[in-house]
């Protein structure tokens, strides 16, 4: 069944929109402080469709993603004793303690590596307001590590995705599905232990 190749030429055609930009930019930010989706959902589409502007895209996607980190940053020095009860709730209180002993052990560093891994960059933006880290090295550790990841995403859309893209669009369903396994797998992993 083929659900995914209409969402990817979806995703494509909205990629092209004129106002595409605004879109990425006000998901970069939101991404950084509290919105699941990251931002490379758009940011490499839209690379995809305009590759002369793909360093530009991502230029916009790490600006906003760092400014969204710094209100992240901002929540946790202000408002953690609120979020609290929610972490609670939610089940998230041993991944913030968990990310609290990485920035005591591993300090701004941790900042640089979870802005370029897929690590949900939001839990370290409000930890470390949370822990009052030092604000500079945060905002420093934050662009480096967004833009390096951004810009590896923009380089592989801009020099690689033109060339790939036949292939991407014959095997996206297959993809899709696979994903949707594994995320299938992992909730029924969790929801047993």
């Amino acid at each position: 069944m083929k659900i995914f190749s209409p969402l990817y030429d979806l995703t494509l055609e909205w990629s092209r929109h004129p106002h595409a930009p605004k879109y990425l930019s006000g998901m970069s930010f939101a991404e950084s402080s509290f919105f699941p989706i990251p931002p490379d959902v758009m940011l490499m589409p839209m690379s995809l469709a305009k590759p002369e502007k793909a360093f530009y895209f991502a230029w916009l996607t790490t600006f906003f993603s760092v400014l969204g980190g710094v209100l992240g940053y901002l929540i946790g020095y202000w408002a953690m004793d609120l979020l609290i009860p929610l972490i609670q709730e939610m089940g998230y209180e041993a991944k913030v303690e968990k990310a609290q002993g990485w920035f005591t052990e591993y300090g701004v560093w941790i900042v640089f590596i979870a802005g370029f891994s897929p690590i949900p960059y939001k839990l370290f933006t409000i930890t470390a307001g949370a822990s009052a880290m030092a604000f500079l090295p945060f905002v420093i550790a934050s662009f480096i590590g967004r833009g390096a990841r951004f810009f590896l995403v923009a380089s592989i859309m801009k020099y690689g995705g033109a060339r790939f893209e036949p292939q991407i669009r014959q095997w996206i369903d297959w993809i899709g599905w696979f994903l949707v396994l594994l995320i299938a797998v992992y909730i029924g992993y969790k929801m047993s232990s």
